[in-house]
């Protein structure tokens, strides 16, 4: 869809709901293109493409707002939508909290260029090699017998956003991926492992043959695992997993679950909340970053946050509602779909590397466990209780001893992100990055 398209299609919805008796509106218009496969032992499964174009109208009448969304563009439709939206606003509670973002808080073009894609999509058949090359040097790693399944895939998206009080802007960007998943077998049974990656340019993205590879080595490393006592002991979150750590941060910090007292971080601005060398960054800026974007879901030009600096908490993320209900102002971090009204939430957000090695951490903990694949995490929004089921490696006198699985560990998330300690092997993989960390003590549930 031309940009020329999507603004006058804009414009004029706009303007029906403001002839419908809307004294505010917001309309946002997604423009989507997916394509991928999915391939097995040597096989075509699948191949999927879609695109859409979903448009989302909110409206406000004084303090009251109404939002509807629809993928018919046709101009009846557009104006019998920008009606009924308007006729529900008049008739929802009040909000008193609802309204359009600051007009002198604005982005204004030109917008900063953060060259998010190289919008090359791959035919079918290049997807196809891509994806038949990665599980063929997966399958080719001794040990390994039989694969769950590897995939490749392209997408891209445009978003359009228009405001009643003069903003239009655009943003979007591509993205490449590949992954695979297989399983290794020995005589003790069989165990399963993957790799991946995602990048908005293809150029960036590792090749197939290396995350084949990465993937077989990792199932073979893991075959025969064995059960470890229940104790309290280091645990070592490699950098594939320890981004979940900082996703438990990203919903504490939203502005929505503190003016609603749900978080466990609710009174803790200001405070240390992780060790004094510690530095989380959001930084929507990024070139080709996962989460990167020129301004917010509301309009409003954006910046980088130090969310946690020198391990004090800085801020939360908010859009214009939230920050009203708090007494403060928005920071440039609203989200908008199509289904209602702005969120809030991230950008490109990372735990800067700390000066220890991955093998300095394994070493400075002695003895304890590596989590190499969990599932099912569990956090107490309130008070932080943790919990997840993992399996990786029980490490020895700063070495790597064997493989462990059927693992529950525990802990409060607070004391954990007060003693995590980073090492230096941060990789941007999408849009929240951690590299592998080091909490000195968690109950560990095994045997």
């Amino acid at each position: 869809m031309q940009s020329k398209t999507a603004q006058d299609i804009l414009a004029a919805l706009i303007a029906d709901a403001t002839a419908a008796g809307a004294e505010a509106a917001d309309a946002v218009l997604y423009h989507s293109v997916s394509h991928g496969v999915s391939w097995r032992m040597g096989n075509l499964e699948d191949v999927e493409r879609s695109e859409g174009a979903d448009l989302g109208l909110r409206v406000m009448v004084g303090k009251r707002q109404a939002s509807v969304s629809t993928t018919d563009h046709s101009r009846q439709s557009l104006k019998d939508l920008a009606q009924r939206c308007t006729d529900m606003a008049k008739a929802a509670p009040e909000d008193p909290y609802c309204g359009l973002a600051p007009k002198e808080r604005l982005a204004s073009e030109p917008f900063k260029e953060l060259d998010l894609g190289d919008y090359a999509e791959p035919n079918t058949e290049a997807l196809k090699e891509r994806a038949a090359e990665c599980e063929a040097a997966a399958l080719a790693v001794e040990g390994v017998v039989n694969s769950s399944g590897a995939g490749a895939s392209y997408s891209e998206g445009q978003k359009w956003l228009m405001t009643s009080h003069g903003f239009f802007g655009q943003s979007g960007g591509s993205n490449h991926s590949v992954s695979v998943s297989v399983l290794a077998q020995d005589d003790n049974g069989m165990e399963r492992d993957y790799d991946y990656d995602s990048k908005t340019h293809i150029a960036d993205l590792l090749t197939a043959n290396i995350i084949g590879t990465n993937a077989g080595e990792r199932s073979v490393r893991r075959l025969s695992p064995r059960k470890i006592k229940s104790q309290t002991a280091p645990v070592i979150f490699d950098n594939r997993l320890s981004r979940s750590l900082l996703s438990h941060l990203v919903g504490a910090v939203n502005g929505g679950a503190i003016s609603r007292g749900v978080s466990f971080l609710k009174d803790k601005m200001g405070e240390r909340v992780f060790g004094d060398n510690i530095n989380i960054i959001d930084d929507p800026h990024i070139r080709r970053g996962a989460g990167s974007r020129p301004f917010d879901g509301e309009g409003i030009s954006n910046s980088r946050i130090d969310l946690i600096k020198n391990g004090e908490l800085t801020s939360w993320f908010m859009n214009t509602a939230q920050a009203a209900q708090l007494g403060l102002e928005t920071n440039g971090r609203a989200t908008r779909g199509v289904g209602g009204g702005p969120g809030s939430g991230s950008t490109n957000l990372y735990l800067e590397t700390g000066s220890s090695t991955f093998s300095d951490l394994i070493n400075q903990a002695n003895n304890g466990l590596l989590v190499t694949d969990m599932f099912g995490p569990q956090v107490n929004p309130n008070t932080g209780d943790y919990s997840v089921g993992c399996s990786g490696f029980w490490f020895e006198d700063g070495n790597i001893a064997y493989p462990v699985s059927e693992i529950t560990i525990a802990g409060n998330i607070l004391e954990m992100y007060a003693g995590l300690i980073p090492a230096d092997d941060l990789e941007f993989r999408g849009a929240i990055n951690a590299p592998s960390v080091l909490l000195p003590a968690m109950t560990i549930a095994g045997d």
